[in-house]
């Protein structure tokens, strides 16, 4: 069964579009929007299972440059 999430994302000041075009080159993320309020931006991403979608999210969209913090929203 396939897992997605919404994944909100602060970034550090300046870097805004840097890392939403550097998380739209990821295979896994559908989109990534920035947008306005307490996040920068919300990205879309899919992958074949909840452990994979975990490996997405902690190994490539939390270590990517500019990013502070992250709240993945799983979709049920």
């Amino acid at each position: 069964m396939t897992a997605r999430a919404f994944i909100l994302i602060e970034t550090q000041v300046g870097k805004t579009r840097d890392v939403a075009a550097a998380l739209r080159s990821i295979a896994e993320v559908s989109s990534a929007d920035i947008i306005t309020g307490e996040f920068d931006i919300i990205a879309a991403a899919e992958a074949a299972d909840m452990i994979s979608l975990a490996d997405v999210v902690t190994g490539q969209v939390q270590s990517t440059s500019g990013v502070i913090r992250t709240i993945t929203c799983v979709a049920a």
